[in-house]
């Protein structure tokens, strides 16, 4: 899908504010509300746009530490990283999950209550899938940056 001028418009001001009205994207933009309306919902159908999310303090829900765990698997075959990324999904405490190139495979970032929490999370959950073969764990002392696409 080629995007113009206006679609970028749309996207920034949307990551800005996901919730702002028809009426203050059109203005932001300089389209009127019908055909800023017909972009939005041509980019969503295309899948430029993948859904409206929340930003939510994990520290006042309860899981104010985060890390980052590098693991290496046994084997690279299809199978077995299609069954761990299955079971990854299955675990609410990993936000996001990357395999990557490098020295490990896989990139995760997690969120846990503390240290015993992330104890917990390694025995009864992370190193109960098969295949495992290294992990490295850091936690995150600050986040320094955390942001969007620069349109």
């Amino acid at each position: 899908m080629k995007l113009d001028r206006h679609d970028l418009a749309l996207l920034r001001a949307l990551q800005r504010n996901a919730r702002a009205s028809l009426q203050e994207l059109s203005a932001e933009v300089g389209l009127s509300s019908s055909p800023c309306w017909a972009r939005i919902k041509r980019m969503e159908e295309a899948g430029v746009i993948e859904g409206y999310t929340i930003k939510v303090n994990a520290e006042l829900v309860g899981v104010p530490d985060q890390l980052i765990v590098q693991l290496t698997l046994d084997s690279h075959s299809e199978d077995a990283l299609e069954a761990f990324g299955r079971q990854l999904e299955a675990i609410p405490e990993v936000l996001e999950a990357y395999l990557v190139s490098g020295d490990y495979d896989y990139v995760l970032r997690l969120a846990v209550k503390g240290t015993r929490d992330y104890e917990r999370l390694l025995r009864e959950q992370l190193y109960k899938i098969p295949g495992i073969r290294h992990s490295k764990s850091s936690f995150v002392l600050r986040r320094l940056k955390s942001g969007n696409l620069a349109l």
